[in-house]
């Protein structure tokens, strides 16, 4: 099939990238400075050269607790017009098939644990990124709402996927505006380089998490999108047709703070700023459906951080032959 990926140079487009042309497919992207999402003409000229069979929109402005209290704004409205924009006009330009990635901060603050998908709306979003939460339940509503509108008259059959936190090869390290395992990992190779004595690391680090292997997230991907539309149908409502993909267990920030320590081979103290915000005090979610049509994590957190650790230190490469040059 000829494939869209939107947003194909984040973490997630590369896996999902990786994945597709392993299996055959052939994959369309575009840079932004080739297309502009937040455009809706760019985008709507961009459908009618490029002809696609799926689209796999996994676009987005993202980041971690600091960046989304700093931009809320950024993180509303660009969210909102890249799920409308590529939806809407994907729709106009005949395209039947297409997989809406969202994020676990869709749930309610205190949801009841684990998380099932049923949980949306049904409680307050956690405030720290309630921006950024409602534009993905905005994208989960608009393939819910084109599904019941033209699902019988033109065919459209748009799905969506909500990934626990995602980690991996590709992502973004910046070390105030990035997810906790990147910026983690980046603080704690910084501290080791210089012989730091101690990392501080917001919040109390009470709060537990549940981490996803990107790779892994790309294969779940994928099997949600071939399921036969029956299927599909009977794992999920017309108003509430995601499906949750995490790996079941989670730990929390202190653990995950010590696992990392231990891969980047950091000896010093790990301090916790308790004067800065937890989040959510837990976020697991329910893969109850996502295995019953035989999807499950395969990569153990310890390999992944590993994996990730590499990358971050072949993204250093370059910038340090650069420094002795």
């Amino acid at each position: 099939m000829r494939i869209y990926v939107a947003g194909h140079r984040g973490m997630v487009g590369q896996a999902l990238m990786r994945r597709l042309l392993d299996l055959g497919h052939e994959v369309v992207t575009r840079s932004h400075e080739e297309l502009d999402l937040l455009d809706q003409e760019a985008v709507r000229r961009f459908f009618a050269a490029e002809p696609v069979d799926q689209v796999y929109l996994a676009a987005a402005k993202v980041g971690g607790i600091h960046a989304n209290m700093t931009y809320p704004a950024e993180f509303i409205y660009r969210n909102l017009m890249i799920a409308a924009n590529v939806t809407h006009q994907a729709f106009l330009a005949g395209v039947r098939r297409l997989l809406f990635l969202g994020s676990s901060c869709i749930y309610p603050r205190l949801a009841e644990q684990p998380i099932h998908e049923n949980a949306l709306l049904g409680g307050k979003l956690e405030p720290t990124n309630e921006p950024y939460a409602i534009a993905k339940i905005a994208g989960i509503k608009l393939c819910e709402s084109y599904n019941r509108q033209y699902g019988a008259s033109h065919g459209v059959d748009y799905r969506s996927v909500m990934p626990t936190n995602l980690y991996g090869p590709g992502d973004n390290y910046h070390i105030e505006n990035s997810h906790v395992v990147p910026a983690l990992i980046r603080r704690f190779h910084l501290a080791k380089t210089t012989d730091a004595p101690e990392v501080l690391i917001w919040g109390t680090g009470r709060a537990r998490r549940e981490f996803l292997y990107v790779d892994d997230m790309a294969e779940g991907c994928i099997q949600v999108m071939g399921l036969a539309r029956e299927r599909y149908e009977q794992l999920t409502t017309p108003m509430c047709a995601h499906i949750n993909l995490g790996t079941g267990e989670d730990l929390s920030i202190a653990e995950l703070a010590q696992l990392i320590g231990e891969v980047v081979g950091y000896r010093g103290r790990i301090r916790f700023d308790t004067s800065q915000p937890d989040g959510a005090p837990r976020k697991l979610l329910d893969v109850s459906c996502a295995a019953s049509f035989g999807w499950r994590a395969t990569v153990p957190l310890a390999d992944g951080l590993r994996r990730t650790y590499a990358d971050y230190q072949q993204a250093l490469r370059p910038i340090q032959e650069i420094a002795h040059a």
